[in-house]
Order: C-alpha cells, then structure tokens, then sequence
C-alpha cells in the first residue's frame, strides 16, 4: 500500500497545530495503470492522522454533473453543479478525509490554480479563467483514530502539484486512507480507494471511489468483501446471511456492535469519467443511473448514516457517440463495481498471545506510564505483579480499551501485547517512552509523559 512512515516521525500531534506536519505522496503499493492523459490524479496523506486527499485535475478542462444521496452529503459547490449548465469548466475534483474540516481541500485547490497561473480571475469574455474546484468528504474521525488531524491546504496543494497522468493509488491512501466499511453490521473492515479503467474501441470509462459506508462491500457472488465478523458468523459469509437475519443479524449473540456510543457517519464519494461527449441531461442520468447501480456493492448504501455524492464528467473529447448513453450508462456501472472491489485494502489480523511467561519480575513496570496521543487520549499503563493493564484516562476511548476499568494486556512478545476482542488491538513499546498501537498502515504512536 501506499508509503509507510517510520514510528519515529510520528509524534503524538496537539489540537490545532499541523504546522509541523509533512505530505506525504502516495508513491508505492498497488496502483490502477490507465491510459488517459485528460486526467491527472495524485493521492496524499498526513500520516500522523492518518488522513489524506485525493485530487483529480481535467487540464483542458470537462463537464461535470452531481449525484447526492444520503442523510448527510459534505460538498462544495454542489448547488452550482445541478443547475446544468452546457460549459466545460471543471477544472479539479478533490476528495479528503476530515469531516466538515477537510472541505479547505477543494478551495485550496483552486487557490493553486490560481497561484500557479494555470487560472486568474477573468470572468468575462468567450472563455472565462476562473478555477473551478468541486469537491466531497468522508467522516474519519471518532473510534477509528486517536486525534483530529485533518487533510488542510498545504496538504492538498502538495497532492494537486504531484499530479500525474495514469496512475492511482489503490487501497488505505489518499482521501481513503483511514476509511472504514461495514459498521452497520458491526464489521468495521478497513476500507479505501478503489479504480477501475475500461477502453472500447475509442470510448473510455473510468471510475474512481472511496467507500467509508455504513454497508458493506459486496463482491459479484454476494459475498462480504471485508469484515471483522463475530465469532459465531460462517467463515465465507455472504450479505444474504445478515440481511436475511435482520434485524437479529445485529443482535448481541449474532453480530456485536462497534461499541461506539455516537452515531455513525459514513460515505461513500465516487467519480465516472468518459470521453464521450454528453449534454448536461445526459451527463445528469450517467450520474444518477451509476449511483443507483452501487446499491448492488454496497450492501445497505445510502443510508441515512451516508452522505454519498457521484460526480459524472465528460471529457468531452470523443464528439461522435461510440455508444448509445444506456449502454454506455449500464457498462460504467460494471466499472464502478470493479472500483469499489479495488477500494478494499488486506485487513489486519490479530495477534495470538504467548502461553509462557515472558518477563521476568519486575520487568513490566519499565513499561509504565501515561501515553498521550493527543489532547483527548491518554492510555495509562501499569504493572501489577507480572501482569500489564491498560486505562483510557483521557476525555475518550482508546480503542477497546475504555475509561470504566483497566484492562489487562495480553503479551505477545517481550516488548509486544494484545487486547482480545472482536477487533483486532496490538500495543507495541517500540523504544523507551514510546508506545504504538496497532502497528503498521493505521498506527497511532502515544508519548509518555
């Protein structure tokens, strides 16, 4: 997947202050390859989150049409989009994690069109210059990550000036990078962005996703693509068995909840693109026919714990049809499901306890202290003979770990231990003072005080 961090640069990061902060350009892991040069896309993320923006940049411009659905769409510029005007003027899309927060993406965005001089701001005349920037968000903030980081302007003009023509990041990067999929039937899968690339003949079609949805990814034979399943779940389960079941499917005894007392926010954003030339009508039932075909991926989508927006784009570089816009509709579907397939990125699995001791005495109370990861969340560590316990002892949470009572950690190795549960929770001290939770792609790295 895309560039991992050392644990050393990621210090736990105080509210408010980014300043210190590096983007870091998804250049390594599984990429979608595709042939389009109308097209640039660059992904990036700030790993101390982790979150992270997605850019997609038209430079000769296109036509753009929306989709929203959903209880809780985050756009901008959405309202100027459906009034469907027949003017190619799209310059970038952008997606990015941070909530309502992570909207300074778009307009930083176009504030680099402008700064850069690809755009000024003329609006009169035949050809008007001014940038136009639309884009979406996703909710990753809560039970997912220990902080509130959010992609912001440095972050999303280091992603639009790497932009390159024929490669996007697959899986845990860009705006996906700490999406999740499946709360709905108490799955919490990490998830991601998908693409996928079609070429027929002169017609091209490509689709672009990030699932954060409260349903879960479905493959073409039914099958949950990612799930953290209770333990009583088949091995191979498939959406039918949960749907069939609801609402016991959900129940304590046959699915467990997340354990989370807020309410879900989750969304999926998604981009179809073709070359073919589309008037804003048709542009308009691209949209809406590709989001409504999701629903067969996606397993509940558009819920109203969603905010879900496609955005349909012509290119505008084929003038003659290669395909009447039905077909052309029901085959970028297909695609679409192929990119929300390529979005699920390999889940992490937990780790097994050791059945010896491990420490000799005395050696667990070197691990003791207070680990802060941010101002909200502070895990106190302490030794009680030869066992280690964990208490969450900030305003919130960390992770299965709670604020009511300690909770024992498993050792796993010398400087390794677990937290069992239906989620999988690995702590690692990985030098004095230092302590990283989950180790790898979705890390978060406490100090002690």
């Amino acid at each position: 997947m895309a560039m991992c961090v050392a644990v050393a640069a990621i210090p736990a990061v105080h509210a408010g202050d980014q300043s210190g902060l590096q983007p870091v350009i998804s250049t390594t892991g599984e990429f979608l390859d595709f042939d389009w040069p109308a097209i640039r896309t660059a992904s990036a993320s700030y790993e101390e989150g982790p979150t992270g923006v997605t850019v997609f940049h038209f430079p000769e411009r296109a036509y753009v049409a929306i989709d929203a659905r959903g209880g809780g769409p985050g756009t901008d510029n959405a309202p100027y989009m459906q009034l469907g005007y027949d003017i190619r003027e799209l310059d970038t899309i952008v997606f990015a994690g941070g909530s309502w927060y992570g909207l300074e993406a778009t307009t930083a965005v176009a504030s680099a069109l402008k700064d850069d001089g690809i755009r000024d701001g003329n609006v009169f005349g035949k050809d008007p210059n001014l940038a136009m920037s639309v884009g979406s968000i996703i909710f990753d903030f809560g039970d997912r990550r220990l902080n509130e980081i959010y992609p912001d302007k440095k972050l999303a003009q280091a992603a639009f000036r790497a932009a390159e023509t024929g490669r996007f990041p697959l899986g845990a990067a860009g705006a996906g990078r700490n999406a999740r999929s499946g709360y709905f039937f108490g799955c919490n899968a990490h998830s991601g962005q998908g693409g996928a690339y079609r070429e027929l003949s002169d017609l091209k079609i490509a689709a672009f996703v990030v699932v954060n949805a409260f349903g879960a990814v479905t493959d073409r034979e039914g099958r949950i693509a990612a799930c953290y399943g209770h333990p009583e779940w088949p091995a191979d389960v498939h959406i039918a068995d949960v749907l069939e079941h609801f609402p016991a499917s959900r129940e304590s005894g046959w699915a467990v909840t997340s354990g989370s007392d807020e309410m879900p926010k989750n969304t999926t954003i998604s981009l179809i693109v073709t070359n073919q030339r589309m008037s804003p009508a048709d542009l308009n039932r691209l949209a809406a026919q590709v989001h409504t075909s999701m629903a067969r991926a996606i397993q509940p989508f558009a819920t109203v714990g969603d905010g879900d927006v496609l955005y349909a784009v012509s290119t505008a570089e084929l003038d003659e049809p290669a395909m009447y816009n039905f077909d052309l509709a029901t085959l970028a579907s297909e695609v679409m499901w192929d990119a929300i397939l390529a979005s699920v990125p390999e889940q992490p699995q937990g780790r097994v306890p050791s059945e010896g001791p491990l420490h000799q005495p005395g050696e667990l109370a070197e691990f003791a202290g207070d680990y802060v990861f941010s101002e909200t969340a502070t895990l106190r560590v302490t030794a009680q003979g030869q066992k280690l316990f964990g208490h969450a002892v900030g305003s919130r949470n960390v992770f299965l770990v709670g604020k009511d009572e300690p909770v024992e950690l498993l050792p796993v190795s010398v400087t390794g231990f677990m937290v069992p549960g239906r989620y999988p929770m690995s702590l690692e001290f990985t030098a004095p003072g230092t302590l990283v939770v989950n180790p790898g792609r979705w890390q978060q790295v406490g100090t002690r005080r």
